[in-house]
């Protein structure tokens, strides 16, 4: 995770918490992302989040594996421990660290390449296993990195920068984590700060797994077929040597609206999607209504955001293990290595 030193600045004016600490100390290194691109808006609430809740920074592990997504763990929270795991297998470093140690907030940023590609199989085990972290997806729809290719979560009809239409269905991992009895669920969107932040830090408190499924677009490669503003139509009716490494500035995309409604979002590109806010009378405590819930806006084009299912009563890894609650760095060597008959009485177990 190497990124440009951001010189720290602290104005005497600056609000301090609980810790004594500014916003700045939660804040890491400068964004190397295109200008305008969405993650850049959830690194900014996840800052927030972490300085309201009060949070020591070096009380945080934050994991990721690869792609764009992956990146921003170096812009936030610089001084807490940190892993960048190989492709898809970050939900296997965070299952280890959570482990070792039960005291550590865990917080993992994947992406939908990341997470519903090559790592939908440890995506899919950290959720069934209740591990204690927030689970943040940063969704674009396309492997930014390697050039716009269609990731898994790309919608039907969508059309890629060079024009080739998505066919196949979308994997939600929305209702994914729900089928495999997730205990906190949520979506929102990248410039929907308002609901962005609430649901970081209810997330970072639950104890559980926690889904946070952010839709945020990608300012490079969010091209569709109805865009006259795309790279694909720039190059069959314009100029067709483009530099297609030139990425313009632009504004980044904020959504504001109340409870209940639903809100057309206009992206860079010109295309539309339309973001539904649950209403207060929502329940998120019955799954199966959660589900319908959801799949019926789907089909009316519909993307739900906020606090979408929630059940406190189911135990957590550590629960589920009975793991030890002190760190496992913190354990005298005599408990960590009871001896040789400790571990024939182990062994006469599985004979």
């Amino acid at each position: 995770m190497t990124s440009i030193a951001k010189p720290k600045i602290v104005h005497r004016g600056l609000r301090r918490n609980a810790l004594g600490l500014t916003i700045r100390d939660y804040e890491g290194g400068m964004s190397t992302l295109c200008a305008g691109c969405g993650h850049d808006s959830v690194t900014a609430a996840i800052v927030q989040a972490f300085f309201e809740l009060d949070i020591p920074p070096h009380r945080v592990a934050k994991m990721s594996g690869i792609g764009c997504s992956s990146k921003t763990p170096a812009y936030f929270l610089g001084a807490s421990h940190g892993f960048n795991a190989v492709h898809g297998r970050m939900p296997s470093i965070a299952t280890g660290a959570g482990a070792a140690n039960r005291d550590l907030y865990l917080l993992g940023i994947s992406g939908d390449g990341d997470s519903l590609s090559i790592g939908l199989g440890q995506f899919a085990h950290a959720v069934r296993r209740n591990l204690d972290m927030l689970y943040v997806i940063e969704n674009n729809g396309v492997y930014g990195l390697t050039k716009g290719q269609f990731s898994a979560s790309a919608d039907v009809g969508s059309k890629a920068k060079r024009g080739e239409e998505n066919r196949q269905p979308p994997i939600d991992p929305v209702q994914m984590a729900m089928a495999l009895g997730g205990t906190f669920v949520a979506r929102s969107f990248s410039g929907d700060k308002d609901q962005l932040v609430p649901l970081i830090k209810a997330g970072i408190r639950h104890r559980g797994f926690a889904l946070l499924d952010v839709l945020s677009p990608c300012v490079t490669f969010n091209d569709h077929e109805a865009s006259t503003k795309s790279y694909a139509y720039t190059r069959e009716f314009r100029h067709r040597v483009v530099n297609a490494d030139f990425i313009p500035p632009r504004e980044e995309i904020k959504a504001a609206y109340d409870e209940g409604e639903v809100m057309p979002i206009e992206l860079h590109d010109g295309s539309r999607v339309l973001l539904r806010k649950i209403s207060k009378d929502y329940n998120p405590h019955n799954r199966g209504a959660a589900i319908d819930y959801i799949r019926s806006h789907h089909r009316a084009g519909e993307i739900v955001t906020g606090l979408l299912y929630m059940d406190e009563g189911d135990p957590d890894m550590h629960g589920l293990n009975n793991t030890s609650r002190t760190p496992l760095n913190e354990l005298p060597f005599e408990a960590l290595c009871p001896g040789a008959d400790a571990l024939a009485s182990l062994q006469r177990r599985f004979r």
